[in-house]
C-alpha cells in the first residue's frame, strides 16, 4: 500500500536515496548529494506554500518509508505536467502505477486541472507503461522523448 504525502525535512535522506544509483539513468543529472537533498526538500516545501500552488511535490510512501516522488507541475490554460521517480530497490511492485494514478485524482480534483502531459526517455520502456496503466495516451516522440496525454473525462 502506498500514500502520497507531503515532505518534511526529515526526509531529505530518503530523497537523496531515490535520487541515486540506476534511478537518475534517463533523468539527465547525477546522483544528489546529502546538501542537494536538504535543499530540495526546503524547495518543495516553499512550493507547496505558495499561493497559489505551481509545482506540487509529493512523497510516495510505503509502510512508513519513503521510496519515491510523484510531481505536477501547473502550467497555463488548464493543463499539468506529471512526472515521477522512484527508487530502484522498488521498481517492479507497483508503486509507481499507483502513485500516478493518486496523483491523477489529485490533479484533476484538488488541483482543478483539465488535461496532464507525461514524458520519458525512449530507452525507459516501463515508464511508459506505468503512464498507459495510469490512463495516458501515447501520443508520439518529441525532442526526443516519448509523450503522453491524459484529458479529464
Amino acid at each position: 500500500m502506498i500514500a502520497l504525502r507531503s515532505l518534511t525535512d526529515a526526509d531529505a535522506p530518503a530523497i537523496r536515496r531515490v535520487y541515486s544509483g540506476a534511478t537518475v539513468t534517463f533523468l539527465g543529472r547525477p546522483a544528489m548529494t546529502s546538501q542537494e537533498a536538504e535543499d530540495y526538500v526546503v524547495r518543495v516545501r516553499e512550493w507547496a506554500a505558495a499561493d497559489p500552488v505551481e509545482q506540487y511535490i509529493l512523497g510516495v510512501d510505503t509502510a512508513g518509508d519513503l521510496v519515491g516522488a510523484v510531481k505536477l507541475g501547473r502550467r497555463p490554460n488548464g493543463h499539468g505536467r506529471v512526472s515521477y521517480v522512484l527508487r530502484e530497490d522498488c521498481w517492479g511492485r507497483g508503486y509507481a502505477t499507483k502513485a500516478v494514478k493518486e496523483l491523477v485524482v489529485f490533479a484533476f480534483t484538488t488541483a482543478g486541472l483539465d488535461y496532464l502531459g507525461a514524458k520519458h526517455h525512449p530507452g525507459n520502456p516501463v515508464s511508459g507503461r506505468v503512464l498507459e496503466k495510469a490512463g495516458f495516451i501515447r501520443l508520439g516522440i518529441q525532442n526526443g522523448m516519448v509523450e503522453y496525454r491524459l484529458t479529464l473525462a
